[in-house]
C-alpha cells in the first residue's frame, strides 16, 4: 500500500523537479538500505520514458564519502540523477563532476516512505522558486553576514565573492538540489567565521536528530574550537574527533529554510527546509562554492534566527524580511 501512496511524491520528483523527457538517461544511485525508495522513483521515471538504471552500492561508511568509481563514472554520463541513500554523497567530487557534465541532480539522503508521501514534498516548489532565488541573490551580493538567536548564537562571517545557492527542488542542467528542503545558503570564506553557535533545533546526523538540549559550538578563525552540551553534543564531538581530519571543524555554510510544508523531525532533508530555521554546515564546502573537501558535512539547526547582510535585515526571529 505504501508504494501506491509514494508514487504521488515520485511523480512530483520526475514531473516538477527534474522534468524528465522520454529517452533521457536516468540514474538512481542507492544502497541496500534505501532500495524501496529507489524502486518507486525508478518506476515513475520509467513511466515518463526515461532510460532508467539503478546503481546499488554498499552504504557509505560516513556522510560525504565518495561513491564507488563505477558509480561516479555513470553519474557523469547521466542526464538526471536521484540519490536515495542512507549516507550522504551530496558533498562529493562525484556530484560536483556530474553537475559539471550537465546532469540534473536531486539529493535524497535519509529519505523515508513518509517523506515521499507527505510534508515538505507537498510544497509548491514553483511558487517558492522566486523567494528562494531572491534570498540567495541577496547573500551572493553581500560581504558581511551576522547571525544571532535569542538562545545565544552570535556569529559573523565574510561572504564576499561567494555564490548564493538557491535550492528549491527544481533543477536545470548542471544543477543539484536537495529535496524536499527549500533553502538559500552561502559558504563563508574559509577562516572568516567568528563567534558562537547555539543549535537548539536539530542535528540530523549520527542518530542525534531533534535536540533535547542546546549544543554550543565556539568558533574561531573559521573553525569550531569547542563543542559543549549534553549527550547529543558528545556524540557530535566524539565523531568529529574520530575522523582525524582537522578541516571537519570548518564553518562551511549558513542556510535559511524556506519550505512552508517541512517539519522538524530529525530527518535532514525535512529539517533543513523548515521555514525560518537556520542551519550551519560543518566540514566540506566544495559543492557550495568553497574550497575544502573534508571527511564529512554535518548541519546544526537553530530556531528563530536573525540574519543581517551588510546591515540589511534578511531574517528576523525566523520571519523572512525580503
Amino acid at each position: 500500500m505504501k508504494h501506491i501512496l509514494m508514487m504521488r511524491g515520485a511523480r512530483t520528483l520526475v514531473d516538477m523537479c527534474t522534468k524528465i523527457k522520454a529517452g533521457e538517461n536516468v540514474l538512481v544511485v542507492t544502497d541496500f538500505e534505501k532500495f524501496e525508495i529507489a524502486e518507486v522513483v525508478a518506476a515513475a521515471a520509467n513511466e515518463r520514458g526515461g532510460e532508467v538504471t539503478i546503481a546499488i552500492m554498499t552504504p557509505r561508511k560516513a556522510d560525504s564519502a565518495e561513491p564507488p568509481p563505477s558509480v561516479a563514472e555513470a553519474m557523469k554520463k547521466s542526464d538526471v540523477i536521484f540519490t536515495p541513500v542512507l549516507k550522504s554523497i551530496t558533498h562529493t567530487q562525484a556530484v560536483k563532476n556530474a553537475a559539471a557534465a550537465g546532469a540534473r541532480i536531486l539529493v535524497m539522503t535519509h529519505f523515508t516512505p513518509e517523506i515521499m508521501i507527505s510534508g515538505g514534498i507537498e510544497a509548491d516548489f514553483e511558487a517558492q522558486k522566486l523567494v528562494c532565488q531572491n534570498v540567495a541573490r541577496t547573500l551572493e551580493q553581500g560581504k558581511h553576514l551576522h547571525l544571532t538567536t535569542q538562545k545565544g548564537t552570535n556569529l559573523t562571517a565574510n561572504i564576499e565573492g561567494r555564490r548564493g545557492n538557491a535550492l528549491y527542488c527544481i533543477v536545470e542542467p548542471g544543477e543539484f538540489s536537495t529535496v524536499p528542503t527549500i533553502e538559500a545558503n552561502v559558504s563563508p570564506v574559509e577562516g572568516s567565521a567568528e563567534g558562537v553557535i547555539v543549535a537548539d533545533a536539530s542535528i540530523p546526523y549520527l542518530g542525534i536528530g531533534v535536540l533535547r538540549e542546546p549544543v554550543t559550538l565556539t568558533v574561531k578563525k573559521g573553525m569550531i574550537t569547542s563543542i559543549d552540551g549534553g549527550d547529543q553534543a558528545r556524540v557530535l564531538a566524539e565523531n568529529l574527533k574520530s575522523l582525524g581530519d582537522p578541516n571537519v571543524y570548518n564553518i562551511a555554510e549558513v542556510g535559511i529554510g524556506l519550505n512552508p510544508k517541512s517539519r522538524m523531525t530529525g530527518i535532514m532533508l525535512d529539517d533543513e527546509g523548515v521555514f525560518g530555521s537556520v542551519h550551519i554546515g560543518i566540514g566540506t564546502n566544495i559543492t557550495l562554492g568553497g574550497t575544502l573537501k573534508t571527511a564529512c558535512h554535518y548541519d546544526a539547526l537553530q530556531w528563530r534566527g536573525t540574519i543581517e547582510v551588510d546591515g540589511r535585515l534578511i531574517l528576523e526571529n525566523g520571519q523572512l524580511k525580503i
